[in-house]
């Protein structure tokens, strides 16, 4: 018989046991905190629209459509750019087969404008973004700042929470457009290189291919997204408790949570758009 296994980080864990009553008491909780979270940003749309009603602070808008996109452009840039052209690398390599390389910019153009551009740009704004927006409002919330507001008078809504979510919202669909024609040029670039192409040619083919219906279709989706991710971030980043652990654990919380919530969005979306497109 063989010797046995040091204790320490060697030690055998104990064979996992799922018990149908604990299965469904984690699933039970799974599913309040999902509800409990869903109704939290219902309520928090909904104050936010009682309190741009009331009064609406353009000001601190236009400062955080600064922050949000024009400090977010380096990396739409980066991302669409280099998308634009791995997509037209992988589709030549597709299309080479058939003879149709110098089509390739076709489906580029169309995958771009449809899908990749609103989501890609989304996913990674949104962690950035969110991420900040969750940080400093967390930070605010820890040290009591929030409260101080609410016992000037003011409406914490209204002044940290509807200026983000409007910005986010309006900031979204610009950088998206942005990345569009970011990563259709990039798209050229790499196809009239590899297959000896005018852009002239290229151009004609993302202009019969893309019409106006199928660019709304995720300029539409891109409103929706900047929604989610100015209203996450702000939902964390008022919730956040425990100091400055809970601001990190909340950030990472956020940026997961955005992640996934455009994604599955983007499915409903595309079922609801599609038809009209």
């Amino acid at each position: 018989m063989g010797a046995p296994l040091p204790e320490g980080p060697f030690k055998l864990a104990p064979p996992l046991v799922f018990a149908p009553a604990e299965l469904a008491r984690a699933i039970g909780e799974r599913l309040v905190g999902f509800l409990s979270w869903l109704g939290a940003v219902s309520m928090l749309t909904g104050r936010c629209v009682v309190s741009a009603r009331h009064r609406f602070e353009l000001g601190l808008t236009v400062s955080q459509m600064y922050y949000i996109g024009i400090q977010s452009f380096s990396i739409t840039f980066l991302t669409a750019a280099f998308v634009g052209m791995i997509m037209t690398l992988q589709f030549q390599w597709g299309l080479e087969r058939f003879g149709a390389a110098l089509y390739a910019g076709k489906l580029v153009s169309l995958s771009f404008v449809m899908e990749l551009g609103p989501t890609l740009t989304a996913v990674l704004v949104g962690g950035r973004v969110g991420a900040g927006i969750t940080a400093e409002l967390g930070s605010m919330a820890v040290t009591e700042q929030i409260d101080a507001i609410r016992a000037l008078g003011a409406d914490p809504v209204g002044k940290l929470v509807v200026p983000r979510v409007v910005a986010a919202t309006l900031s979204m669909p610009v950088l998206v457009m942005i990345a569009n024609v970011v990563g259709i040029t990039g798209a050229m670039i790499i196809n009239t290189t590899a297959v000896g192409i005018t852009p002239r040619f290229f151009m004609d083919q993302v202009v019969t291919t893309v019409d106006v219906s199928e660019l709304m279709h995720g300029v539409i989706k891109s409103f929706f997204f900047g929604y989610f991710i100015g209203i996450i971030g702000c939902n964390g980043g008022l919730n956040i408790r425990g100091g400055t652990v809970g601001v990190g654990s909340g950030t990472t919380r956020t940026v997961v949570t955005t992640s996934i919530t455009i994604l599955i969005g983007d499915f409903f979306l595309t079922k609801v758009l599609l038809p009209f497109t």
